[in-house]
């Protein structure tokens, strides 16, 4: 039986005050500051950091059950969050793997530094597998990267960006790098986050003209195209099940407000609490029986890539399919939620109208429905004749 107590790393009070601060973001349009001040405090930017190099020493199993906790208080800001933990979680994947190279970024979570992803980019669907952004070798050995990133989560507080871009100039091109980038003159960020939902998240449009990084940054140097190099398996690993648990998370958020909901509420027509009323208990049954079915599929895939469990080309179609599984139950459970819950929940001061317009960023990330079943179904069927 598992001792892990998630409370000693996102304690009530600190949960509840965060929760406090979710609505007044939504509204703003402001990233979460203090929230991140809290976060930083409590040693959780470092929680997948090894013992030995500082940080609590946890394992992806772990960080999934943390950020579906704290997705349950402020959705925006665990996904903010979660793109310093991929960071930090892949370079968990290389220690754990004896693969070098990602020390910085352990150390430098430690330290209290902020990791920002750069990896989408606008019309660029083929995502790790190649790039639209150019990324020119350097005398040092570093490169110097120009193009557009876009939904760069942490854009106002990022200290570090981790990025791709494609070197079609060295003797051995055309090559994937990645590389960390700091905040410098050479990196601008757009103001154009104004969205329907994850407004915390102020994921705003990174442009980059010459951003250098140096030799120690620049991580791996990759053919484009699928590629078993550690660096797409932990990218792709520990960001399809960190973002499966933000939207876990708020399912789990949802699915309470509207038990609380159905306890509360009573009918004009028969004076039960709506919790009596047959048609809402088979509602919230069937909220509870999609949502059962996420967190042991998210715990068994983390612990999997934590135990360094061999799922071969199996790999791909597990990690896409929670991701999609994740985004579909939650959207639904919302859905459930909304209707239980009335013509209330359609106004914008209630938290179930913010859940619904934060479920719907799941669409927008990778793996889109259609590469996911595209997976899919190589995997059952073999590839697509030519």
């Amino acid at each position: 039986m598992s001792t892990f107590d998630p409370t000693a790393y996102l304690p009530d009070d600190l949960l509840e005050r965060i929760r406090e601060r979710a609505p007044i973001h939504d509204r703003e349009n402001t990233f979460p500051e203090q929230d991140l001040a809290e976060l930083r405090d409590a040693g959780y930017l470092s929680i997948l950091v090894p013992a030995d190099r500082g940080g609590a020493g946890l394992g992806l199993a772990e960080a999934a059950i943390l950020q579906q906790r704290l997705a349950t208080a402020a959705p925006a800001t665990a996904l903010a969050i979660n793109m310093h933990l991929v960071w930090t979680g892949v370079a968990k994947v290389f220690s754990d793997r004896g693969v070098p190279g990602l020390e910085f970024v352990q150390d430098g979570a430690v330290a209290g530094e902020v990791f920002a992803f750069g990896i989408s980019e606008g019309g660029n669907d083929l995502v790790l597998f190649g790039s639209d952004t150019e990324a020119a070798p350097t005398a040092d050995g570093g490169y110097a990267f120009t193009g557009t990133k876009i939904f760069t989560s942490l854009a106002p507080v990022w200290t570090k960006l981790g990025l791709h871009g494609l070197d079609t100039t060295s003797a051995d091109a055309p090559k994937l790098v990645f590389a960390f980038v700091d905040r410098t003159d050479a990196v601008v960020t757009g103001d154009d986050w104004d969205t329907l939902g994850m407004r915390g998240t102020q994921s705003r449009t990174t442009r980059l003209d010459g951003a250098t990084a140096d030799a120690a940054h620049v991580v791996r140097r990759i053919d484009p195209g699928p590629n078993p190099d550690p660096i797409v398996f932990g990218i792709f690993s520990v960001f399809e099940i960190l973002l499966a648990s933000v939207y876990t998370g708020i399912a789990r958020r949802a699915l309470d407000l509207t038990v609380l909901t159905a306890q509360k509420r009573r009918s004009k027509k028969t004076g039960a609490a709506y919790s009596q009323d047959p048609d809402i208990r088979w509602r919230i049954a069937d909220m509870g029986l999609a949502y059962d079915a996420l967190p042991p599929q998210i715990a068994v895939l983390a612990r999997d890539v934590d135990e360094k469990v061999d799922n071969g080309a199996r790999w791909f179609t597990l990690l896409s399919g929670v991701k999609h599984r994740a985004i579909t139950m939650s959207k639904h459970v919302v859905d459930q939620a909304m209707l239980v819950a009335g013509g209330g929940s359609y106004f914008s001061s209630n938290e179930l109208s913010r859940l619904y317009r934060d479920v719907l960023a799941g669409a927008f990330h990778p793996s889109d429905p259609e590469s996911a079943h595209s997976t899919a179904a190589s995997a059952w069927l073999g590839p697509l004749e030519s």
